[in-house]
């Protein structure tokens, strides 16, 4: 097993057919001891038990990651129970707002960039800390592959910017064996995407399967890895 004994914060989990949900369960298939962050407590309940049906052990913590005080909570909890963090895997975020830049409101600007760069910056610099004091771990990100697209300027700047933080981070990391790198997704097979742009079995088959996507994480996270620092990993789905 790759991550046998290793103990990793996943944010994000919650909702059924997302990547998080596939993530968490990969790495109980590798022996992970796993806490799972997200705002509904009833859903994170739903993934722990499949982790638990993988006898995977597993620690559920419902948080608002924008909020400092309860991402203090989740690295505090995790510690209590588990004793140590090795892995986080910043996942919390995700697409919300649609339309033409000059629409965008301060609010929906605010909303991206604080569900997809915030938390990841709030949670970095949370477990950034017991990683250096316990002689190292491992922080995974998330951003996007290819090209900016339109009618998303903020989560596009937000996805900019978590490649920004990644690479400083890993910077500033590398002397205490802190390893910091990202996975950048082309078009995922989420029940959100699949519902929202149904696409055709033809197009279906060159998106990149959520299953993929978690494999690489695991990679990421694993010694394996040892020798990749700073790196955006691109996994761009079967698109040439």
């Amino acid at each position: 097993m790759k991550l046998q004994g290793k103990v990793a914060i996943i944010t994000g989990v919650s909702r059924d057919g997302q990547i998080g949900q596939v993530v968490a369960q990969e790495f109980a298939r590798e022996g992970a001891k796993l806490v799972l962050a997200a705002r509904s407590a009833a859903n994170l309940e739903a993934r722990a038990k499949e982790v638990q049906a993988l006898a995977g052990e597993v620690l559920t913590v419902a948080a608002d990651l924008t909020q400092e005080v309860q991402v203090e909570n989740l690295v505090q909890q995790a510690k209590g129970r588990f004793g140590r963090i090795d892995i986080l895997i910043n996942l919390a975020g995700g697409l919300s707002r649609v339309k033409p830049a000059a629409e965008h409101t301060l609010e929906d600007w605010h909303t991206e960039l604080n569900n997809n760069l915030l938390t990841a910056f709030l949670c970095s610099r949370a477990v950034f800390k017991t990683m250096q004091d316990q002689g190292g771990g491992v922080i995974v990100n998330f951003a996007r592959a290819g090209l900016a697209h339109a009618r998303m300027v903020a989560y596009n700047c937000a996805k900019a910017g978590i490649e920004a933080l990644t690479r400083t981070l890993a910077i500033e990391g590398r002397k205490h064996n802190i390893r910091v790198n990202a996975v950048a997704p082309g078009l995922v097979d989420t029940k959100d995407n699949l519902d929202s742009m149904k696409p055709s079995a033809e197009d279906l088959a060159r998106w990149v399967k959520r299953e993929e996507i978690a494999k690489v994480v695991v990679f990421l996270a694993s010694d394996e890895a040892s020798g990749i620092l700073g790196q955006v990993v691109e996994v761009p789905g079967r698109l040439f």
